[in-house]
Parts: C-alpha cells; structure tokens; sequence
C-alpha cells in the first residue's frame, strides 16, 4: 500500500472519528460490509465462515450493530430454526456516510489535474 492510500485511509478515519458516529471495531466494520455489499441471504454461520470467527463473534457483533439499528435479524418463515441478518435503512445511512468521508478524501488526495479529469467524465 502507497503512503498516499495510508494517509487518504488515515483522514477518512480521522474524518470518521470526527463525525460523532459510533465507534466500530473493524470486525463489525467488516460484517457490515459483508451483508451490504455481498449477495445473500447471511447467516450467523456463513458469516463466520467469510470472516474466519467463530460464530459467537459473530452474535456479538450483531448485538451492538442491533443495538444500533444498523443490521437485524429476521427468522427464516419456511423453517423457524434459521435466523438471517437482514440490512437496515440506519444501516445503509451509515456506510453511505462513510463511502461520502472516503470520497472526500479520495477527492481532496488527488492532484488538482485529476480532480478535474474526475469532474469531466464523472
């Protein structure tokens, strides 16, 4: 990894960090990420398995991102014994958030003749 990614990925954080939202730890960044931008359904099994956990870790990152309003879980009607994670409008806010904090620095990173570029095709 460039200097120049660490320090954008630095100021997102610092960004981040500013923005008053909830502090994640970076497995329950990760499990977000897995349920929003991955195809599901999720299970707490499936999950574990992506992330190499083991399925408590699992359980507890789903009670504080619950607790948050962020991810839910939702029983699986054809058979009551499955239990999918399922995301949240709280949830999709969040990393729509964070992707704008990235972009921004991501943005503000690049030399003023690729900002221009950027602005022209995008």
């Amino acid at each position: 990894m460039s200097e120049r990614a660490l320090q954008s990925w630095m100021q997102t954080l610092i960004s981040y960090v500013q923005s008053g939202q909830p502090d994640l730890t970076n497995r329950q960044m990760a499990l977000m990420m897995l349920v929003y931008l991955t195809t599901g359904p999720h299970t707490v099994r499936g999950l574990a398995n992506a992330l190499g956990v083991s399925k408590p870790v699992i359980t507890r990152a789903l009670n504080t991102l619950g607790s948050l309003g962020y991810l839910r879980r939702v029983r699986d009607e054809a058979d009551r014994r499955n239990v999918f994670v399922a995301k949240t409008k709280s949830g999709q806010e969040f990393l729509e958030g964070f992707e704008r904090n990235i972009e921004q620095e991501d943005s503000a990173q690049r030399p003023v003749r690729d900002r221009r570029f950027m602005l022209q095709t995008g």
